[in-house]
């Protein structure tokens, strides 16, 4: 066992004592400033958290809520493996469901804790790391929902999602804040997805592959006429997240710089990572022999979602830690590694096939024995428990 152990970072390297402390200083802040929530969702969250019972812990509503986009992702995998149907009309409201309830779950584990008084630093990394795992799963499911196959579209599509979810991240690393604009994916793009969803169970998926100027009557010839409705629809929100989302959290980054006097062009090398994890997916699945070819997608991009999650939750933890800013995670090393050998043409079919499936095994394996160790260190710091909820009086350290 311990020779199994030597193989793993230890805790320490994790997240030190010293790291710990700096929970001490945690202080949740947020900024929604969607009008969805403000005039709709706010009173059905208020209705939905009274549904739960008192000792449901909050991390157990995050994680019941991301087993929902899991179980369509499996009916992905045993209806529709070819992500592009059409399926049958149930398929497509379960995915709706299955979206709706996980933003249900997601919006009422803060609701729960502050209802329970368990409120604390491990509920946020436990609720952005599964959020962040869930850009792939819940991208994996919208690519069915509208048909798009194995295809670059749905590969657009999952990056879309992770590059959003990672510019804002990195803005609440600096600005200590998490800002929701007036519309964000959280809620206005998840809405329109669970819609999107429940449409393709009405009509089919096909309503989405109608050529533009069909699909949409009053912009559609603004687009070249071989596109469709779909490729429209990633177009616009591809430039929307850039400008819309990319650029407002760049601006937050430099105000919050300029008021703590910081350099704000220091931060800026701190995006290449994103930029590295990206290419190097970018390169295997463009020179790769098996992964579109042979129906590998969903394969590489829950290797490739995972690896994600670890980046992401890395930057939370240093966020709640006080730690500087990562900027590598080892778990990006087999997409860059792939990435070389596909570009080089060193693989075969057979032997990309296994080297992807070692390459998902590797990260599953190291981003769930930093998951349970970090947790466990949190635990132990905090006196409170994971998924449970400690009776006040045997509680030890204050939240």
């Amino acid at each position: 066992m311990d020779a199994i152990r030597s193989y793993f970072p230890s805790g320490d390297e994790y997240v030190s004592e010293d790291a710990l402390k700096n929970l001490r200083n945690y202080k949740y802040r947020a900024v929604d400033k969607s009008y969805l929530t403000k005039y709709l969702y706010r009173h059905y969250w208020e209705w939905a958290v009274t549904l739960f019972p008192r000792w449901m812990a909050p991390n157990l509503i995050t994680l019941t809520g991301l087993s929902f986009e899991v179980v369509d992702v499996l009916l992905v995998l045993l209806i529709m493996p070819d992500l592009e149907g059409p399926g049958p009309s149930w398929l497509y409201f379960a995915f709706g469901i299955g979206m709706w309830l996980y933003s249900t779950f997601d919006n009422v584990d803060g609701k729960q804790a502050r209802r329970t008084g368990t409120s604390s630093p491990l509920g946020e990394l436990f609720d952005h790391g599964c959020d962040a795992l869930n850009c792939t799963i819940a991208g994996i499911v919208e690519a069915s929902a509208f048909g798009l196959g194995i295809s670059w579209q749905t590969i657009a599509l999952v990056f879309i999602t992770t590059m959003t979810f990672f510019f804002s991240t990195w803005e609440e690393y600096h600005t200590g804040v998490l800002y929701l604009g007036y519309v964000n994916g959280p809620t206005e793009v998840l809405t329109f997805a669970v819609l999107a969803c429940f449409a393709s169970g009405i009509w089919g998926p096909q309503i989405w592959h109608v050529p533009a100027a069909q699909g949409l009557p009053l912009v559609g010839a603004l687009f070249p006429s071989t596109w469709t409705l779909v490729d429209a629809m990633l177009a616009v929100t591809f430039v929307a997240m850039l400008v819309g989302h990319c650029l407002v959290c760049c601006w937050n980054v430099h105000a919050a710089c300029k008021e703590q006097n910081r350099s704000f062009a220091a931060t800026l090398p701190q995006l290449i990572q994103y930029a590295v994890f990206a290419s190097s997916c970018y390169l295997w699945l463009s020179h790769s022999t098996t992964i579109l070819a042979d129906n590998h997608l969903v394969l590489f991009l829950v290797t490739a979602g995972t690896a994600f999650g670890r980046i992401v939750s890395k930057i939370i933890l240093a966020h709640l830690t006080e730690m500087p800013f990562p900027s590598y995670t080892v778990q990006m090393a087999p997409l860059a590694v792939g990435g070389v050998l596909a570009r080089l043409g060193l693989f075969t079919p057979a032997t990309e096939l296994t080297f992807l499936v070692l390459s998902c095994a590797f990260v599953l394996v190291a981003y769930l024995h930093w998951a349970l160790v970090v947790i466990e260190r949190f635990c132990e710091f905090l006196g409170i428990n994971c998924l449970t909820i400690k009776q006040r009086k045997h509680r030890g350290k204050a939240q």
